[in-house]
């Protein structure tokens, strides 16, 4: 049966109904979950259970943004919460750090396993220069492209080590933005040889790794016209080539304010660009129904890239939640 290259939202804690039949015959190849989908354990395990039920794949992936800080959609009283990816930096250092944030991910993925999440919207790459938008601000972990990459691997190692995939975000950088693109479109203007040695870096680096979230940034070094999500220029020239990534690339959400045009629109350009699967969040259904209605049949290199990012999935290893809290716990109050 064909799958949609598409991942998307639903509205509430449990499927109605209706949701159950648009999404069985529409069959995405995955979904996102937000804060208004997550209650307690038992109810998210059940979500995500009916979730692949509905699409008749054991293996759907569902995703979260469960980065920590201001970004986490899982917290209390079910939950603990995590820390900003920057504060590992204070207090590790560029040197302790990274094995405190990679242990935090770790807990994460404990967390996010245990009810049937098996993708995280993490390690955030992108590298905030003065004077940027605070939309990434305490988010990333440095402004320092090699600490950004330092830090964002052992995050992504934490993740896979507990049986759930990273997304690399925002490809090709999203620091610079003066602009938030939730609700505007951000234009950034720096020179090749800027966004090449620094905004780049940390995405190259990383280049291995299987999953990548596109920015919804203008850079007019590359494309005056278009946002990476649907710069055929920015994802050739840039994203497969000078970053050198060959796993599976998503957008960011379709329903941000930084993309112009109706949701159909919207999707068939990010496809035409070089995007391998669309991102909806909000769950509304008219919505999308016109992202349904541009999106492609997942075949040829995207559907190779996302069967080689499953094929990354691996049970996680023997892991004590209880020990590996007390450390991280000690490691930040260190240097609290």
């Amino acid at each position: 049966m064909t799958t949609l290259a598409l991942i998307l939202g639903c509205a509430g804690p449990g499927l109605s109904r209706e949701e159950v039949a648009f999404f069985r015959e529409v069959r995405p190849w995955g979904f996102i979950l937000f804060k208004r989908n997550v209650e307690s354990p038992d109810q998210v395990r059940a979500l995500t259970a009916a979730l692949r039920e509905a699409v008749g794949r054991d293996d759907a992936p569902i995703l979260i943004d469960q980065e920590g800080g201001r970004v986490q959609r899982m917290g209390r009283p079910h939950w603990q919460p995590y820390p900003a990816g920057r504060t590992y930096l204070r207090a590790g250092g560029p040197e302790a750090g990274p094995a405190l944030a990679g242990l935090g991910a770790r807990l994460m993925a404990h967390d996010l396993a245990s009810v049937g999440i098996n993708v995280d919207c993490a390690p955030v790459l992108d590298v905030p220069v003065a004077g940027a938008h605070d939309i990434i601000g305490d988010r990333a972990y440095g402004t320092d492209p090699a600490v950004v990459a330092a830090f964002g691997r052992a995050v992504a190692e934490g993740l896979m080590a507990g049986g759930v995939l990273p997304v690399v975000k925002h490809m090709p950088g999203h620091g610079r933005a003066g602009a938030d693109s939730h609700h505007d479109l951000p234009v950034v203007e720096a020179g090749l040889a800027d966004l090449d040695g620094h905004d780049f870096a940390p995405f190259r680096a990383l280049a291995d790794l299987p999953m990548a979230m596109t920015a919804h940034v203008v850079f007019t070094a590359l494309d005056p016209a278009h946002p990476a999500t649907t710069s055929a220029r920015v994802i050739g020239e840039v994203v497969r080539g000078r970053i050198g990534f060959d796993g599976l690339l998503m957008t960011d959400d379709l329903s941000m304010k930084a993309l112009a045009g109706g949701f159909r629109e919207r999707a068939a350009a990010a496809f035409r660009a070089g995007c391998d699967v669309g991102l909806h969040c909000n769950g509304v259904r008219a919505e999308m129904e016109e992202v349904v209605a541009a999106a492609p049949a997942l075949a040829g290199e995207a559907l190779r890239r996302a069967r080689a990012a499953l094929a990354r999935l691996a049970p996680a290893a023997g892991f004590d939640p209880a020990e590996a809290r007390a450390r991280l716990d000690a490691g930040l109050a260190a240097a609290a």
